[in-house]
């Protein structure tokens, strides 16, 4: 009986194992763009995602520079470079390329500010961050959702990672407190923030 029990726990692990795998490859196979028409720029763009993903953000930085090399006007490839500036700590570089950005009118603008919020928030410039998290979820409420289950599971994130919303509302209720009662920093669930992808 036990026998029984293992040998179909067994199977089972193995189909999952199998679906894991062909997902992740189909998943791959669509990031990678490789089915449809590449433009200018595209293929150092996708390089420099692919180390970004892997938080090997020079390599990523260098990448976005070269797509912006052979595509100047290349909205994801700045926006890559913005994320990538962030993730160096060369924020006064991340926050021209988030303002350089925002200055295009990009495709998916609600990204754009959620993204420069991340970085004021990180720079100690919680007002300027609580405006840009508004205007992002203003102009895209399905922001307050925050990463969907398949993006979490290949992150392998468990729990919800803290929303823009949820950091709005935060800093809103502790910039309303005076000045000596405020606590702004939370450095365990700060770290937990992930930039958002999207133009």
């Amino acid at each position: 009986m036990a026998a029984k029990t293992l040998d179909k726990q067994h199977r089972l692990l193995v189909i999952i194992a199998i679906v894991m795998v062909v997902g992740w490859v189909s998943w791959t196979l669509y990031d990678s763009s490789s089915w449809t028409e590449q433009q200018p720029g595209d293929s150092e763009y996708l390089q420099g995602n692919r180390a970004f993903e892997d938080a090997h953000y020079q390599d990523a930085l260098d990448n976005y520079i070269a797509a912006l090399r052979v595509a100047p006007h290349h909205q994801q490839a700045l926006r890559g470079k913005a994320l990538s500036l962030m993730q160096l700590d060369e924020e006064q570089a991340a926050l021209q390329t988030f303002n350089a950005l925002i200055a295009t009118k990009p495709v998916h603008p609600a990204s754009a500010y959620a993204n420069r919020g991340i970085l004021y928030d990180r720079m100690g410039l919680y007002e300027k961050a609580l405006a840009d998290y508004q205007q992002a979820l203003a102009l895209d409420t399905e922001m307050a959702e925050g990463p969907g289950w398949m993006t979490r599971f290949f992150r392998l994130q468990v729990e919800r990672p803290p929303t823009i919303a949820d950091r709005a509302a935060y800093l809103q209720q502790e910039l309303a407190k005076p000045t000596e009662q405020r606590v702004l920093k939370k450095p365990e669930e700060d770290e937990k923030q992930r930039p958002y992808k999207q133009g």
